[in-house]
């Protein structure tokens, strides 16, 4: 469960029925495009923000062999740039195998996945996903590209499922996915969403649920939720040039016929 959480955590980073109404067909960008911006603003995004806080509510169900727990835990956060991450545990309540298993935990592996390699392996980009466009929708809050994200390798930071970009910032919005790789023996499911939600000029975490299937019998369903968030130090969001949403004739045809639009 910390591995399932925290490669998501890294990055950005939930999957609607490929039914929903929307159509590759009508998207102003190409899979290419969407990716290229979309990396081109996180590393707008992280350069101009320096510092936030904000307060995280975690929570954990188990139920199965040998017994049901609950835990529930409080935590303030202070992040300064490039990768300082301070946690202040405000209370923590129920169970100790979990607060102390699962909680603590997480916090520990959330240090360790803001170091360089960390952050290059999980990164949400060409070099560690191949990405298929499914749709492109309008909703009330603005448009959507939903891309399909495979893995090129079963890395334990990386995940297969779909992302939610935002049509207008090329941020991720919500990420539905599954590990790549089982991150251990006694999980044999996982499932995870995630969405995020705009503070000022940056897109942070807003929720995060995960639930795995437990070998032995069982099931275990971790929340997260991200209130209180202040932005304590930032400069202006910049402005990278955003592809235009155009190819030639010839390119497009090719990208058609290569499944990726």
């Amino acid at each position: 469960m910390v591995l399932l959480v925290v490669w998501k955590l890294q990055q950005f980073a939930c999957a609607q029925n490929t039914d929903a109404p929307g159509s590759v067909a009508n998207a102003p960008f190409t899979t290419q495009q969407v990716i290229e911006n979309l990396v081109g603003r996180n590393l707008e995004r992280a350069q101009a923000l320096h510092a936030y806080q904000g307060t995280r509510i975690y929570r954990v169900e188990y139920r199965g062999f040998p017994e049901a727990r609950v835990a529930e835990m409080i935590v303030d956060i202070k992040y300064r740039a490039p990768g300082t991450k301070d946690f202040t545990i405000r209370s923590a309540t129920g169970s100790r195998l979990i607060i102390d298993k699962v909680f603590r935990k997480l916090l520990e592996a959330e240090q360790v996945a803001l170091a360089a390699d960390a952050q290059r392996r999980a990164a949400l980009n060409s070099d560690n996903y191949d990405f298929t466009m499914l749709r492109y929708e309008s909703t009330p809050s603005g448009s959507v590209y939903v891309l399909k994200a495979e893995p090129r390798t079963k890395d334990k930071f990386l995940y297969r499922g779909q992302v939610w970009v935002d049509g207008e910032d090329f941020a991720v919005v919500r990420l539905e996915a599954e590990p790549a790789r089982n991150p251990s023996y006694w999980t044999k499911n996982s499932e995870l969403e995630l969405l995020y939600i705009k503070v000022s000029d940056f897109w942070l975490p807003a929720s995060n649920h995960s639930i795995s299937s437990i070998r032995l019998g069982g099931r275990a369903e971790l929340t997260i939720q991200y209130t209180n968030y202040q932005i304590t130090a930032a400069d202006p969001v910049g402005n990278l040039s955003t592809l235009t949403p155009t190819l030639s004739a010839d390119a497009d045809l090719r990208e058609r016929e290569s499944g990726h639009r």
